[in-house]
């Protein structure tokens, strides 16, 4: 029936023995499909042909270029023009495009694919970002590490990555007649800081944490800007507590998670509880009691969830939750996963109150996920029109004509040394046209000088809205953004200092 179709012959070999084959016949036409189809587009209410695109068979470019037609259909005009208006404002927000506009970072095939270049205005936001994340961090009382980018093949061999995971990691390099690996987890590195010494019951919970760079191998037809990369850093973090520690210290991370995410302006959520596995390791009544204390956690704070019945990992329940877009687009980011295979393939002991060697309970736990992730998320999620405390750039200094340069320049050093970015657009330009490509690299502020702001010692406020706030004294200007600054982490992490 398919024997001029490889592709659909290679779908079938690849099932298992006892998998039922549904076929579907429409006249001349036959596919691999439960059906049914309908006679004619003319009995859709409204169907469109979106765009065609070029991509690989199974996703492997080794493989045939195959040609992939996008299509959609909807029961009234009325949802048809609803969706691609969604799908106007989606690509209008698309992060690889306003990574370049904005100068935020690139990706170069003379470097490789999924490899990303920050610049220095993604620098900036990256730096915020970890600026807020290491202090939080520190105040909920974890111990922050650095590990190594490379690790000897034996360390990943007792943690079973080149078991299980090999085909993700990275060719071997030999150093010294040994093989190292590119590592694709922190984990095995926050183990051997555990391990380093020996543990006491009154040492624990431990919470060890890192913004640590992993990179894991992934075909190129799947990449997609930071959404899908193959070097990235994790906010990864690993709890080893007490059995009667667990329930509140994921309870904790739950808390530390919706803080983060607010701090980012993210409050919609969905939340999963996955559960154990046809085949898993532990015993069921270690995995009975970590996942009543997941599910105790998010009862607790009254949160709703689903339940993924059987979806855990092999070695331990987990709670996954997605942050919802200003789109209303689902982004998974947060994972609270308990481990029992890692503390048995290191041996993890922690001396209880009796002065025996016990196992201790192993929590991994990311918030951001990847930093290149969620910093897709949030050029989408804004469309790069960030809030101030996150703005590269936060004012623009537009001088009208050269001789006011020298006190766009007195004028941006006093914002800079009240902690402000701040640009001065000096370039012999129309007034109009710098205000307009501040607008269009959506800077917060523009602040325009003449003679009278001079004079007074003010300056003409603007907005990236375009809301004219008129000619302001310096003070007021100062008090103006930090209002704007007032209960965002910028603020708190001043009040500190």
């Amino acid at each position: 029936m398919f024997s001029a179709q490889p592709f659909k012959q290679e779908i079938i070999d690849d099932l298992p023995d006892e998998t039922t084959l549904s076929i579907y016949r429409h006249g001349a036409f036959t596919d691999l499909c439960q059906g049914p189809h309908v006679d004619s587009t003319g009995e859709i209410a409204a169907v469109k042909l979106l765009h065609t695109a070029g991509a690989y068979w199974r996703g492997d470019e080794k493989r045939p270029m195959l040609q992939r037609i996008y299509g959609t259909a909807f029961e009234s005009q009325q949802e048809l023009d609803a969706h691609l208006e969604r799908l106007a404002e989606a690509e209008r927000r698309d992060h690889r495009t306003l990574g370049r506009q904005l100068n935020l970072f690139t990706v170069h095939e003379e470097i490789g694919p999924g490899l990303i270049l920050w610049h220095p205005k993604g620098g900036v936001m990256r730096s915020l970002i970890e600026d807020y994340w290491r202090d939080i961090h520190y105040r909920k009382g974890y111990s922050i590490v650095y590990s190594p980018h490379i690790g000897r093949a034996r360390l990943w061999q007792t943690s079973g990555h080149l078991d299980f995971y090999r085909e993700s990691m990275y060719a071997p390099m030999e150093i010294d007649e040994q093989e190292y690996f590119l590592k694709p987890m922190n984990c095995p590195f926050h183990i051997q800081i555990y391990r380093s010494a020996l543990r006491s019951y009154r040492e624990l919970p431990m919470r060890i944490a890192e913004l640590g760079t992993v990179y894991r191998y992934e075909r190129s037809g799947v990449l997609h800007g930071m959404m899908r990369v193959r070097g990235f850093t994790q906010d990864d973090a690993h709890i080893f507590c007490l059995p009667d520690q667990v329930a509140s210290e994921v309870g904790d991370v739950l808390d530390l998670t919706f803080e983060i995410m607010a701090a980012f302006g993210f409050d919609e959520y969905d939340i999963m509880l996955s559960t154990r596995p046809e085949k898993y390791v532990g015993e069921p009544d270690t995995w009975d009691h970590a996942t009543e204390s997941l599910r105790e956690a998010l009862v607790s704070r009254q949160l709703s969830y689903g339940i993924d019945d059987g979806g855990g990992a092999f070695y331990g329940p987990k709670i996954d939750i997605k942050i919802k877009d200003a789109l209303g687009r689902d982004w998974q980011c947060t994972t609270v996963q308990f481990d029992f295979n890692l503390p048995e393939r290191f041996d993890l002991t922690f001396q209880d109150d009796q002065g025996n060697r016990s196992r201790p309970y192993m929590v991994h736990r990311a918030i951001l996920g990847s930093l290149e992730r969620f910093f897709g998320v949030l050029v989408e999620h804004y469309a790069g029109a960030f809030p101030l405390w996150l703005a590269p750039v936060q004012a623009v200094v537009i001088p009208i004509a050269d001789r006011h340069i020298e006190y766009a320049q007195q004028v941006s050093t006093e914002l800079q040394d009240a902690g402000f970015r701040v640009e001065v657009d000096d370039r012999s330009e129309r007034m109009n046209l710098k205000i307009r490509q501040a607008q269009l690299q959506k800077t917060p502020y523009m602040l325009v000088v003449g003679d009278r702001e001079s004079e007074a010692g003010a300056a003409a406020v603007r907005t990236r809205d375009g809301e004219d706030l008129g000619a302001l004294p310096m003070s007021d200007v100062l008090e103006r953004l930090e209002s704007d600054l007032e209960g965002t982490p910028v603020s708190k992490l001043r009040s500190r200092r």
